[in-house]
């Protein structure tokens, strides 16, 4: 196929289903991503479509959002990864707060097989992944239906958050950026999600790899209030996600990267040449060996001190069986 009849149909895509992952692109037009980007890249630069979240949208600029039934088919093996990941932060008996989103939503349906979890939420797609989990109580916010996302917004979502407290937030966005953190599209959801934020001691905040170095109109979350990171691992030609992530992790954000496929789910191997155990290992070592300060490991402190110790009572032992002899 020729890259005009390519586009041409990359085009129709677009307008008939308003979204396209560039997987499912490249499916349709039997060429690689790599091809289907450069594509993609050419019709964003003639103003006929947007690049978003790992695919195409229809142009519309900072004020843009797609809907739910655009973004659910959008980057969809990233965000099992991202979930599978992020899932593994959440330990028994806590107390979370999740935002709206289909990432958000996928990391609900992993977390209803936690015990003794209590969600609080804003998301009726998350409290519907959680409606019937054994042991998870869910806490629903106030506030007016934005039908788009499915997600309560206003000042009766903002007022029911007043006095809460609990351990950590777990949020996504349009665009996360090291300038400005995390952002999105919709004032009203921009407001919700900074009383989510006010809640929790510990900001968790779900992107995929196309959500990096993209900026949009409303900031959620600075990024000296994000702790951390939960990410896919993005294409080795990516320089833009690649400088974005050096960039956080200079101000102090801690970064863990998921393989695409979602390998602890089984589903396969992962992108980039990754197999599926290589990708179970990178999400189980949670952090990015990325340059900055040195993280002290827990309790090692406590097994060098004891190691001295067991060094100095065996010179004590010597010097006792010393004067003995004398």
């Amino acid at each position: 196929m020729f890259a005009a009849e390519r586009r041409q149909l990359i085009l129709e895509m677009v307008r008939a289903n308003g979204a396209v992952s560039l997987r499912e692109l490249a499916r349709v037009v039997q060429t690689s991503e790599v091809t289907v980007r450069r594509d993609v890249r050419a019709l964003e630069a003639e103003g006929l479509l947007d690049r978003r979240h790992g695919g195409a949208v229809l142009p519309g600029g900072f004020t843009r959002e797609s809907g739910f039934p655009q973004k659910s088919h959008l980057a969809t093996a990233e965000k099992t990864a991202i979930a599978d990941l992020a899932a593994g932060l959440v330990e028994e008996g806590e107390a979370i707060v999740v935002g709206a989103g289909t990432t958000t939503q996928e990391l609900a349906r992993r977390l209803a097989r936690v015990p003794g979890l209590t969600v609080v939420t804003n998301s009726l797609l998350v409290a519907q992944a959680l409606a019937h989990a054994n042991r998870v109580e869910v806490v629903m916010t106030g506030g007016t239906l934005r039908g788009s996302n499915y997600a309560l917004v206003g000042s009766g979502a903002e007022q029911s958050l007043q006095g809460l407290r609990v351990s950590k937030a777990f949020l996504s966005g349009s665009g996360l950026t090291a300038e400005r953190g995390l952002s999105t599209s919709n004032m009203l959801s921009a407001s919700v999600d900074r009383a989510l934020v006010q809640a929790a001691a510990e900001v968790v905040v779900l992107a995929d790899h196309s959500k990096l170095g993209t900026d949009t109109m409303f900031q959620t979350v600075p990024t000296d209030v994000i702790t951390r990171l939960v990410t896919d691992e993005s294409p080795a030609h990516d320089d833009r996600a690649a400088t974005e992530l050096q960039a956080l992790a200079d101000q102090g954000v801690q970064i863990a990267v998921a393989g695409a496929s979602g390998g602890g789910t089984g589903s396969g191997s992962g992108t980039s040449g990754v197999s599926g155990g290589d990708a179970v290992a990178r999400q189980q070592r949670r952090d990015v060996p990325l340059p900055g300060p040195r993280r002290q490991v827990p309790g090692a402190g406590l097994r060098s001190a004891a190691a001295l110790g067991e060094q100095g009572g065996g010179a004590e032992r010597a010097r006792v069986a010393d004067l003995r002899r004398r």
